[in-house]
């Protein structure tokens, strides 16, 4: 059975793509007006945004940060994906369905979603429910290896020991270097803007005119090249380019 999709409801904001910059959003939805419609709202704010139709697509697809799942598709249920989905503990899964009832909520979140929204939904919302899922997801990530080793292609950092090698080699990092490292690292590949890594590093201390985030940056560059590369994204933030983060035990 199909949800007859209705409009979204426009936004009352303008849209940032910074926000999400460097993401990756699959929307698992049949209806191509309303996949048109979150793809481009999505897009608009900062998401990498792939689109799947069916079920059995749900399932061959590629890890993502987050995953919108309607719960109507026309080959199986979207309840059916999301328990699928459990299986990637590091994807925040959404279901966004017309259905509206109580039981049909619970039944969603007892399959394994994150959170539920019901159409027709505003702009804002669903970036606000969003952004919500990825905190949490990010959060219990962190608890669950608190100071297991974080490796990075050839980098590896101690969390627990403040300790970093490159290819095998010990990097002597500042505490602040450190700090800023682990930021960018346990949020790699993704963009982190200048604003939180001043709130995070920095905290209350920083000045807005201040160039030591750039100083700090610049002698990171320097003591991990040419193996980690840390890109400047104009206007936004930094990211660190290696391969996918593992935490090993």
């Amino acid at each position: 059975m199909s949800d007859k999709p209705k409009e979204l409801e426009p936004a009352r904001a303008p849209i940032r793509g910074v926000q999400f910059a460097g993401m990756r959003i699959t929307v698992i939805e049949d209806d191509d007006r309303v996949a048109r419609s979150l793809v481009t709202v999505l897009a608009q704010a900062g998401f990498e945004v792939h689109r799947i139709a069916t079920a059995a697509e749900a399932v061959r697809a590629a890890p993502s940060d987050v995953v919108l799942v309607d719960l109507g598709l026309p080959d199986g249920d979207g309840l059916d994906v999301i328990r699928r989905l459990r299986d990637r503990p590091e994807t925040a899964v959404i279901a966004v369905t017309a259905r509206s009832e109580e039981h049909d909520r619970v039944r969603g979140l007892r399959a394994g979603a994150d959170d539920y929204i019901v159409k027709p939904f505003g702009i804002p919302e669903l970036l606000a429910r969003i952004d919500a899922v990825l905190r949490r997801t990010r959060a219990a990530r962190a608890l669950s290896h608190p100071d297991g080793p974080l490796v990075l292609g050839p980098m590896r950092i101690g969390v627990g020991t403040r300790e970093v090698t490159v290819d095998g080699a010990p990097v002597t990092l500042t505490r602040k270097e450190f700090e800023l490292l682990l930021l960018l690292a346990r949020r790699a590949p993704n963009v982190v803007s200048r604003d939180v890594i001043l709130d995070q590093i920095w905290g209350a201390t920083w000045e807005p005119s201040s160039r030591t985030l750039d100083t700090h940056i610049a002698t990171l560059r320097h003591k991990l090249r040419p193996a980690v590369l840390i890109r400047t994204i104009h206007g936004v933030g930094y990211r660190l380019l290696a391969d996918q983060p593992e935490l090993i035990g």
